[in-house]
């Protein structure tokens, strides 16, 4: 049986970053049912300190999740922002390449630095050159 993959990402501006890496990856960011949320207050269930406002919208703070959308079909990837209290420190153990299907390096790189995105250094390996950047909050990705 094959499995699902969901990627969980601490961060301390989890719907921020599911913006941002949404726009960068041309992906959405998944719906949050507003009377949904309120209903779970209204029962008991949640408290309001668990809710903010996003973008004028009421959604859970602890997070936010990104996918390739509808049409990428069941058990497709998705990748989930989570709160957490501390910002990152040290080098990631795991990260994501994001593969540009034929767009040029360079000009990514600049849309991203421009998006609040950090170039930290370009790579290569026989054939393949890769550029390592890091998010607003300092996750490294890789561009290739």
């Amino acid at each position: 049986m094959a499995y699902s993959l969901q990627i969980v990402l601490d961060c301390l501006h989890p719907h921020d970053q599911a913006d941002w890496w949404a726009q960068t990856m041309g992906w959405q960011v998944e719906a949050t049912d507003a009377d949904f949320i309120l209903s779970m207050v209204k029962k008991g269930l949640a408290t309001e300190d668990q809710t903010t406002l996003h973008k004028g919208s009421l959604v859970w703070k602890i997070g936010a999740a990104i996918t390739a959308g509808d049409g990428a079909g069941a058990g497709q990837p998705r990748i989930l922002f989570q709160l957490a209290d501390t910002a990152k420190a040290g080098k990631n153990r795991v990260h994501w390449d994001v593969r540009l299907r034929g767009e040029n390096k360079s000009e990514v790189r600049e849309k991203l630095i421009a998006r609040g995105a950090t170039f930290l250094w370009e790579a290569s390996q026989g054939p393949f050159s890769w550029l390592t950047m890091a998010d607003p909050e300092g996750n490294e990705f890789c561009i290739n």
